[in-house]
């Protein structure tokens, strides 16, 4: 599969469950053994606007390459215009973005990338 070649919302349909995956083992690591603990210390990393918060701090401190920038671009601009309940269109854009740039990551078998970036968004929401 050419990840260059899928859409910014096909990216975004992988990269959300990519992503969902990695912050689960991440929260079981910690300890957490009541699943609705866990569910709810994986939302803090995996909500709309966390993922949104996210991807503001990778582009506030020019974390992204280029090339990544566009494939976050093609999830971000995409032609969604369903509206969400709690979260804004513009963030729920970005965040579209970023599952997209995850989703490439993966589909183009950057690990080491895609883990390194999944390391910094912890990082960010630790401290949330």
């Amino acid at each position: 599969m050419d990840a260059m070649q899928l859409n910014g919302l096909a990216l975004a349909y992988i990269g959300d469950s990519i992503y969902e995956v990695y912050i689960r083992k991440y929260v079981m690591s910690l300890g957490v053994t009541k699943v609705n603990m866990m569910h709810k210390k994986v939302i803090n990393y995996t909500s709309g606007n966390a993922q949104a918060l996210i991807i503001h701090y990778y582009l506030e401190n020019n974390i992204l390459t280029e090339e990544e920038l566009g494939y976050f671009k093609r999830g971000r601009n995409s032609h969604i215009k369903s509206n969400r309940k709690n979260i804004e269109l513009k963030d729920y854009l970005d965040a579209t973005g970023f599952e997209a740039l995850i989703g490439f990551l993966y589909l183009d078998n950057r690990i080491e990338r895609l883990e390194e970036l999944i390391n910094i968004a912890i990082e960010v929401r630790k401290e949330a």
